[in-house]
């Protein structure tokens, strides 16, 4: 007999869905994985709307509370979530000056980096690419920043893996070919090393048309 899971996260193959993912890994919290076909529309259909009236990627399920579920549409959201399922996994709770750090740097790459980022992505498919190019500059800008988190760290937060790590991951991965290594050494070596986590790896693969 199949196993209940409580816990459900719908999306598709997108960094802010592999962002959720990686997060509910990391937190070791057990969920079933929904795949939503963006290209054939299923977002758009009645039943994912009644989750998410927004149509939008990803949306969790948490169905422990049979009479109140909860659902969470935003990924930071889903990522705060995770780290709430599992105190001092993925945010210091003995140390409230290394949990600030580990929130300003969330909040930095989340605003930074990802938020003009995905702006310059909308924009290249809206034809506007001198506005587009404009925030790519900025987003790699702020990304070149970050280089100074990890001259004396392992992890963007300090010495241990936390959401911040989970917000950077895939904007860096999607930005690697501006890594190179006498470019941004630390934030190269940073990516090799998450990407090589197991709780990342599974996170990264959810939602892969061919989980091999």
């Amino acid at each position: 007999m199949e196993t209940r899971v409580d816990v459900e996260l719908y999306g598709a193959q997108t960094g802010n869905c592999i962002r959720a993912a990686i997060a509910l890994e990391e937190a070791g919290v057990r969920y079933a994985v929904r795949h939503v076909d963006l290209a054939r529309g299923e977002q758009r259909q009645a039943s994912f709307r009644a989750l998410n009236p927004a149509g939008k990627v990803p949306v969790l399920v948490d169905r422990n509370d049979a009479d109140a579920p909860l659902v969470l549409s935003q990924s930071n959201a889903i990522v705060l979530y995770a780290a709430e399922q599992s105190p001092g996994s993925l945010l210091p709770a003995d140390d409230p000056a290394q949990r600030a750090v580990a929130f300003e740097r969330f909040f930095f790459f989340v605003t930074d980096v990802i938020a003009p980022g995905h702006a310059a992505f909308y924009l290249k498919h809206k034809r506007m690419p001198e506005a587009a190019a404009a925030l790519e500059s900025r987003a790699a800008h702020r990304l070149a920043e970050a280089e100074r988190f990890l001259e004396r760290s392992p992890f963007v937060a300090g010495d241990r893996f936390t959401i911040a790590d989970i917000a950077a991951f895939t904007i860096v991965n999607a930005m690697s070919a501006t890594l190179g290594e006498p470019v941004l050494p630390n934030l190269a070596r940073w990516l090799r090393d998450v990407a090589a986590r197991p709780a990342v790896a599974r996170g990264y693969r959810a939602f892969a048309t061919d989980p091999a």
